[in-house]
């Protein structure tokens, strides 16, 4: 990244986005190396369950086998993937030299900390789901008439649901990022993401909303064209999966390294300028032997009243 640390709290989500592409564009080797060896099998991972769970949706025991087994690969190269881009552009950020090498060496060393914080995340959205089907269950027990009134309340009460996960999202999206750059995990992570995030939310749930939108377009674009259209013939089907692939593949990668630039962007519009040289430091202990956490003070140069 060119620009000063104090001038990227002013990014826009079009700033953000061209930040994120020049990123892409001017580091494609090492991303390319990346995406090969952790997004391409997450998002192989992703459309190979759809699939097979289109096939075996009338199986019961098969159905949740299968979805545990691909719950748990889709959270490995979760972790996978985070972590390297994460770190990848946390290097490009601070000037440092970042190879496919490094990359590979400082996974093993963050992984367990973000994964703590994805099951903490992973927790909280399958509690407001518990809940969310127990107020269901009891809405149409105890209501035996169906009024107007009743369908008010039941439909606020869906968008309130609906803005509790995205929020949720957005928080834990961004505390996966602080669980590799900083010393913390899970609900501590979690809580700093929701402080950082504040003053950059419209813009982080803006970005959220539209890439959930693009992955399920591809979704439904793959369940339709290649998964159902049983009526077209193999090359059409072969032709319809390979440009899913690649879409979500460059979602995924796109979405990866425009997060990491929001942190940096939060931390600037928050006065929390990053000392470069112990961030620089921090990435490169992987090259030293033992892997030394950064904290919260080594990452902050200054805090500024704006």
């Amino acid at each position: 990244m060119d620009r000063e640390q104090k001038d990227m709290q002013f990014l826009g989500r079009f700033g953000i986005y061209l930040e994120s592409c020049k990123i892409i564009f001017n580091f494609r080797r090492i991303l390319s190396k990346i995406s090969l060896a952790f997004i391409l099998p997450l998002s192989l991972i992703f459309l190979a369950n759809i699939a097979v769970s289109d096939s075996l949706s009338s199986q019961g025991a098969a159905f949740w086998l299968v979805e545990f087994v691909y719950l748990t690969f889709f959270l490995v190269f979760s972790i996978l993937s985070t972590s390297a881009v994460v770190y990848t552009v946390a290097s490009v950020y601070t000037g440092s030299d970042v190879t496919f090498g490094k990359v590979m060496s400082v996974i093993p060393k963050v992984w367990k900390r973000l994964m703590v914080t994805f099951l903490c995340a992973f927790l909280a959205i399958f509690l407001c789901n518990v809940v969310l089907v127990v107020l269901i269950i009891l809405w149409r027990v105890t209501i035996k008439h169906v009024d107007r009134d009743a369908l008010v309340f039941f439909r606020a009460f869906v968008i309130l649901y609906v803005v509790v996960i995205v929020y949720m999202t957005v928080v834990w999206w961004l505390a996966g990022v602080i669980s590799v750059l900083e010393d913390i995990k899970g609900i501590q992570a979690m809580t700093k993401s929701r402080n950082l995030i504040q003053g950059k939310m419209r813009i982080a749930i803006v970005f959220l909303l539209k890439l959930g939108a693009a992955i399920y377009g591809i979704w439904i674009l793959f369940e339709s064209q290649v998964v159902r259209n049983a009526s077209s013939g193999v090359p059409c089907r072969l032709a319809f999966g390979f440009l899913c692939l690649l879409m979500l593949f460059s979602v995924l990668l796109f979405g990866l390294v425009t997060e990491t630039v929001i942190y940096f962007v939060c931390k600037s519009y928050h006065h929390e300028y990053i000392n470069k040289l112990s961030l620089s430091d921090h990435l490169d202990e992987v090259n030293q032997g033992e892997y030394i956490p950064t904290k919260a003070n080594d990452v902050q140069l200054e805090k500024i009243d704006g």
